[in-house]
């Protein structure tokens, strides 16, 4: 593990040397950034593969309104006509969780990294790294210890809260507007029964997103900026690959 975490430390080291003419001792802060996008492009064929396969179970649901008609009292016979159905059509169940899945590696070993006091059994230079004045090792409750919440640090931090809300304010917004143009049935499990509480949370789905905030301010800065800038692209990127989506498909996406 050690030997592995020095090569990303490495990695990490490499990309801010490439981008220290331009940021200078930003340029940690940018290397994550751009590791950030870098993990997402090269998730992102996954990610529209999961849109297409969200998109056809959609198309599905009058076929599965059918089948729970036909197979209501029997949902061993259920589940096995939807195995059929999905096969028939090409369609995972699973596709829109893998980008998710895929993606957690990256942010753990941010993680990791930036709360190593040691890697390789050196001193972990990157810790001593900042944005602006925020050193990229510390949390939000560092920055309130050093000049409170509008301080140099502190503002930091505010930053990134104003940039978490007004993605999640977008979010929220785009999906109540999908919601209200077209109301849609609870959705349903692989029995093709009405999934209980499904209503009630993908009504509050939309809301998930303002649950960035909690974590951006519990990370490493350094996993923070990893967060905002996954966060951010995961807005663009569904609001272009699901902009022709029911509301119901879009919330189910965004629970993937």
């Amino acid at each position: 593990m050690s030997v592995f975490m020095s090569a990303f430390a490495d990695l990490v080291g490499a990309l801010a040397d490439v981008l220290h003419p331009i940021f200078q001792t930003a340029s940690t802060a940018a290397a994550i950034v751009l590791f950030t996008a870098l993990v997402r492009l090269a998730v992102h064929p996954l990610s529209r593969a999961a849109a297409r396969g969200q998109k056809a179970r959609t198309r599905l649901q009058p076929q599965i309104a059918e089948l729970r008609k036909k197979h209501g009292k029997n949902p061993e016979r259920m589940q096995k006509a939807l195995m059929e159905l999905h096969k028939e059509e090409k369609v995972s169940p699973l596709s829109g969780c893998l980008p998710s899945l895929l993606q957690m590696p990256a942010f753990f070993l941010l993680y990791h990294l930036f709360s190593s006091q040691k890697i390789g059994g050196e001193p972990n230079a990157l810790l001593g790294h900042q944005l602006f004045d925020a050193p990229l090792g510390e949390r939000w409750h560092d920055a309130l210890a050093h000049g409170g919440l509008f301080g140099a640090q502190g503002m930091v931090y505010l930053g990134l809260f104003a940039i978490v809300a007004a993605v999640a304010t977008f979010n929220y917004r785009r999906t109540k507007r999908q919601m209200a143009a077209n109301p849609v049935t609870p959705a349903a499990g692989p029995d093709g029964q009405p999934v209980p509480g499904m209503g009630a949370m993908t009504k509050l789905m939309p809301l998930m997103s303002f649950a960035t905030l909690f974590t951006v301010s519990v990370v490493p800065l350094a996993a923070a900026l990893y967060v905002v800038t996954s966060t951010t692209w995961t807005a663009v990127e569904r609001a272009v690959l699901y902009r022709d989506m029911p509301a119901a498909g879009t919330a189910m996406a965004a629970a993937a």
